[in-house]
Formats: structure tokens, sequence, C-alpha cells
């Protein structure tokens, strides 16, 4: 069935209904796994327009997540879930079908597969391409433990251009392990996928013959049948012969219509006999029978929840950009003034806001596919040669890039500018995308600078500060919104390593408050400010830090001659935060003040709305206040 409107009641679905294990589906005789997955298909609109989230990759893997665990015996059989963007269909099969409208939200479920929250989730996940890895990694554990057991990892096309997949895939061939992988190409990742494997999974498209199984159990070469999507937006050159799989040591299987449900069945029934290394191609149309997600993949790999897509937008006093268009923006403007900048991203385009740029500049935009390492690594090649590359990352995912920004950048003290989004929470996505460690992992590295912007024009006078030295540099910012201010389009450089005092508030008073604030919390520090200014007989100074390195020691050790309590606040784990560089440096210079670090907690936050989360943490303007209050009470009490 093909639907053109998402349902906003709940709909009739008998057979679905009656499933609360995978037990109870591989009871239905195979006649009936069509309807189940039509009716999955019809649930998971409904579930998706009342909880938002990943949509088109979902309705992509209906039919194979159907016959997945019809097949196999899980949970002992074990399927991991490569990225988690496509395990909603999953989700609803293992017990949490009623549970699914309450995904990425406050207590309800993950957005991605989780360990402790189904035993069916064997692997937890939110980064890309580390199925194959886990995956082998159970397998040879069984192995071992001389209680094999089927594995199968169940992988993206776009996943499959990491550099980890293919070390994973060498290794198991090494080790002749009883491994199946599932290559679900659907020519996607969040983006078009991009580069020479998605030119190969179109060669081996083209080919139009598939590698089945008999009667007998062999393998047998025969044309696949014409199906209705033939299209690849990757139009190879030339007939390949050769498969890549294969050549590495995979035994290679399809492509298969992903969307034939006993067809894979009796392919997975089939090929789960043999033993070794094998792959299984599949191909699937992201946003499968939902009209518009098939016109318009990209724009439905997520939406939001249906009452918010309907609802007439709240008025704003103004219009606030997002931090990613103003990095998108900003792009676009160095670049006109600069010849010299290359723009890099590791498959977020889009997310990262650089549509604009690679319209305008598309042989200067690099796409590097989910190869995270590769962007790092190849930005400082570019470095080499006299050219000035900018990376677009989010702060999760630069974790995955971190040797390659020490040893190939920073050691090297390359010209290299990174835009780091997703800082701090990010609400529903949870603990997977948090961005809560980039000021720890990066401050401890020597030649980078590393900047936070308190609002937009200051983000995009940081970047061209970051882009204008000479050197490795980092600006950190926040998902979503910004506050709204006028962005300035002259390009103004700060100083370097310089905070500015943004509220000095009862300046009468002896004994002062000074609240130090990194990026994103710096407006709230000051709405805290203006109120304990008037409840406390204290005077109050708000510093806008923006360097966490170089740090400016200097305000600090100025302050100090007046201070009775130093606060620091930032949207950062507390330890080896931006706190921590500022303990450190008090330590050092042996100025013995009371000081209270405020931050993330040493714990991996569920997933709630973002301001949840800052209430939640105490980083909101009332939790901010309530602490310092309690400091300062204290600090009274010890003078």
């Amino acid at each position: 069935m093909l639907y053109t409107e998402i349902p906003t009641q709940r709909p009739v679905t008998p057979l679905l209904d009656a499933i609360d294990h995978p037990q109870q589906l591989r009871q239905l005789d195979q006649s009936q796994l069509e309807q189940v997955a039509d009716e999955l298909r019809q649930y998971i609109l409904y579930a998706a327009g009342q909880s938002g989230g990943h949509f088109g990759a979902n309705l992509g893997v209906i039919e194979l997540t159907v016959a997945l665990h019809y097949c196999f015996n899980t949970p002992r059989d074990r399927l991991i879930w490569d990225v988690g963007h496509q395990a909603y269909p999953h989700k609803a099969l293992t017990g949490r079908r009623e549970q699914l409208t309450t995904i990425r939200s406050k207590d309800g479920l993950a957005a991605f597969p989780t360990r402790e929250e189904s035993e069916f989730d064997t692997f937890g996940v939110g980064h890309s391409s580390t199925a194959i890895s886990a995956g082998l990694g159970m397998s040879l554990a069984r192995r071992y433990q001389n209680d094999p057991c089927d594995v199968v990892a169940i992988v993206g096309d776009g996943a499959m251009t990491a550099g980890m997949a293919f070390e994973a895939m060498n290794d198991a061939v090494a080790h002749q392990a009883d491994l199946i992988v599932i290559l679900n190409d659907n020519d996607m990742s969040i983006s078009c996928s991009t580069g020479g494997f998605a030119k190969h999974l179109a060669a081996i498209w083209e080919q139009g013959q598939s590698v089945n199984i008999n009667a007998d159990g062999d393998a047998v070469i025969e044309p696949h049948p014409e199906w209705a999507y033939t299209s690849r937006l990757h139009q190879s050159a030339t007939q390949e012969a050769d498969n890549l799989f294969k050549a590495i040591g995979f035994e290679y299987f399809g492509p298969f219509d992903g969307h034939d449900v006993k067809q894979l069945v009796h392919v997975l029934n089939a090929i789960k006999q043999r033993k070794g290394p094998r792959l299984i191609h599949v191909y699937t149309k992201k946003g499968k029978g939902f009209k518009p997600a098939e016109a318009d993949p990209i724009g439905y790999h997520a939406i939001a929840k249906q009452a918010v897509m309907v609802a007439p937008a709240p008025v704003k006093k103004k219009s606030a950009l997002k931090y990613s268009d103003v990095f998108g923006q900003w792009l676009c403007d160095q670049a006109a003034q600069d010849s010299r900048l290359l723009a890099i991203t590791p498959a977020m385009c889009e997310g990262s806001g650089m549509v604009k740029f690679a319209k305008q500049y598309p042989e200067r935009f690099f796409d590097v596919a989910i190869a995270e390492q590769h962007a790092v690594t190849l930005a400082a090649g570019m470095a080499c040669e006299g050219l000035k590359p900018v990376v677009a990352i989010y702060s999760t995912f630069l974790q995955r890039g971190y040797d390659q920004l020490i040893h190939d950048v920073a050691l090297q003290n390359l010209d290299v500018t990174f835009g780091i989004d997703r800082a701090g929470l990010v609400g529903e996505d949870g603990p997977t995308h948090a961005g809560a460690y980039d000021y720890a992992y990066m401050r401890t590295i020597p030649n980078l600078v590393i900047m936070a912007p308190k609002d937009e024009n200051e983000c995009r006078q940081m970047l061209h500060t970051a882009y204008a030295y000479n050197g490795p540099a980092a600006v950190r910012y926040p998902r979503g919104a910004g506050v709204g201010v006028e962005i300035e389009q002259q390009f103004t450089a700060l100083p370097m390593g310089q905070a500015e005092i943004v509220a000095e508030l009862n300046s009468q008073f002896e004994d002062k408050i000074s609240i130090l604030a990194f990026g994103s919390r710096v407006m709230p520090a000051l709405q805290v400010a203006e109120s304990l200014a008037k409840q406390l007989e204290v005077a109050v100074t708000v510093v806008n830090m923006r360097f966490v390195k170089p740090l400016d020691e200097n305000i600090i050790q100025q302050l100090a001659a007046t201070t009775s309590l130093f606060v620091t606040v930032e949207e950062h784990a507390v330890m080896a935060g931006a706190g921590s560089a500022v303990n450190e440096y008090l330590a050092q210079a042996q100025i013995v003040k009371p000081v209270l670090n405020l931050g993330l907690p040493d714990s991996f936050l569920h997933q709630a709305d973002h301001a949840q989360m800052l209430h939640d943490c105490g980083l909101d303007t009332e939790g901010i206040e309530q602490s310092i209050v309690q400091a300062w009470k204290k600090a009274l009490q010890i003078a």
C-alpha cells in the first residue's frame, strides 16, 4: 500500500497487535507476513507522527525487519542494527509496540537501540558503522564458548563507507567467522551516498543479475527481476565484473528486493544454513510506502511531532537563526573573500547548514561520507598545500576523529578550522549524540584554540577569528536557534584569548560573586545575575569567557582581588571541562577562593527535550540561581 498522509488516529492492526514477542510472529503462516508488514508500516506512520523522530529509514526496512525476526530465533540469535535510524519496526515487534509513541521523550523509549531497554537490543548504537565489529565480537565470543548462534549485522550503504566497517569485514574473513552482514542499500545515508563505494554498488545493480540460492542450497547467478525502482542516483561509468565483497572474502548474495518479504524469507532461511562470512545485498527505498517521503527522502529523514507540524508557528520577538544556518552563511561569505577556503563534511551537508555553499561552490565542497577520521586528515593534507580547510562536524562525531585531531592536525600545527555543531545537550537524540565532552578532549591538545559563542553574532565573528588564526582552531556552538540578536555582516576578529565582562551589578557592595560563563550559558547567567542582585546584598559580575583555550587568566586574576565566590557555568561535563580549566589556573596561581563549578553530571543523560534536560541538570536559570544562592550562604558561613 502507498500512503499519502500520516494518520492521527491509531490504525486497526489485528495481526500486529497479537505480536508481543517475535515467537508469535514466527507462529504465523508465511502468507500472512505481507499483511503484518502493511500493518507495521501503518503503525510506524502513526507512531512517528505522535512522537516525531527518524522516519524514512524506518519505513524502508519494514519487510526486512519482519523477515529477520521471522527467520531468526531472536533474541538468542543476535541482530545488530547499525546506527539505529532503522530500529523502530524492530522495537515494535519486540514487545515495545505501544510504547513507540513515547520514543525520544523523557522516560520513553530511546531513539536508538540500547541494551538496558530490551534483551532484543543486542548492542547500543547511535554512531554509524559499528555493527559489523560488534557482531564479529559476538560471533567469536560464542564460538569460544562453544555456544554458537546466528549473528546478523544490518548495515546501511552510507555506513559502509566508514573505514571501521571494512576493518571489521577484513577481520571477519581472517577468522572465517560465522557472520551475516545485510547491506541495506537505499543509496542514502542522511543525504545521498557519495564516492566510489556508491558507484560500485550501482555497478553491481547495473549488471542485471543476482547471486541466489537454488533448491539444492547452491549459489547460482540468475537475472534479477525488473523492480519498480531501478533508477540509481549514482550511475557507474563502466560495467564492473568484480565484486568488492567477494574480493575481500565474503560470500556474496544479491542484490534482492528488500520489499519482497516472501523472497527475503527464502533467502534468509537458505543463507543461514551456510557458514563463514556472508553478505546479503538488499535494495530498499527510504520512505517506502509513504509517497511524500519516497519523493523527498532527505526532507523526511526525520519529522517533528504531528501536532507541531500542523500547529501555527509560535510568534517570536525576533527571527532567531539556527547556529547551523549562521555557520552556513559565514562559510559562503568567508569563501567569497578567500579562494583558499575549502569545506569538508562527513555526510552532514544539510545538518551542518552547508547546502547553499555546496551549490554555490561545488568545486570547493567535499562530502567524504561517514568517515570522520578521514575528514580530519583530509583537511590536514589540504592545509599542508597552503589552503585553508574548514571541517563542519558534530561534537559527538569529532570524538571519532580524535587521534587524527591530535596527530595529524594539532601536532603539525596545521591551519584547519573546525565548526563544531550540536555542542552540549541535544535533547531527544539522547546520550549517543550529546556533545558533552569536547572541551575536555580538546583543551588538553597543544596548539588548538577553542572558542564558544554566547549568541549568533558572536558565533559568526568567532568563526572568522578561527579562520584568520594561523593554526588549528575550533568554534563550538549548540544545536538549534540562537537568542535572536542582530548579526553584523562585517567580520571582526576577536582579540585572541580575551574574555569580556558583560554585567557588573551592585558594585557598591564589597563582597562579589563572579560568574564565569561559557557559550550557551552566558545568557542564562545574565538573567541569574539580575535576580541575585535584587535579592542579595552582594556585587555580581558576569564574564563571557569566550575562549576555553587560551583561557583569559588575566581577567580571572584581576577579579580574584575582589571576588568572594567564583562560579563557572557551562553546558558540558563538569569533569575536565572549562570550569576545571579555571580551577587549574587558580591552583597554579595559588589563588584560594571558594569555587562553584556548574555543568553536566558525570553520567550519561537519557533523552528528553532540551529545556527539560537543562532543568534536570540544574543548568537553567532556576537551577543556576539555586546553586549559587546555596554556595553563597556556605561561603558566608566559612568567612
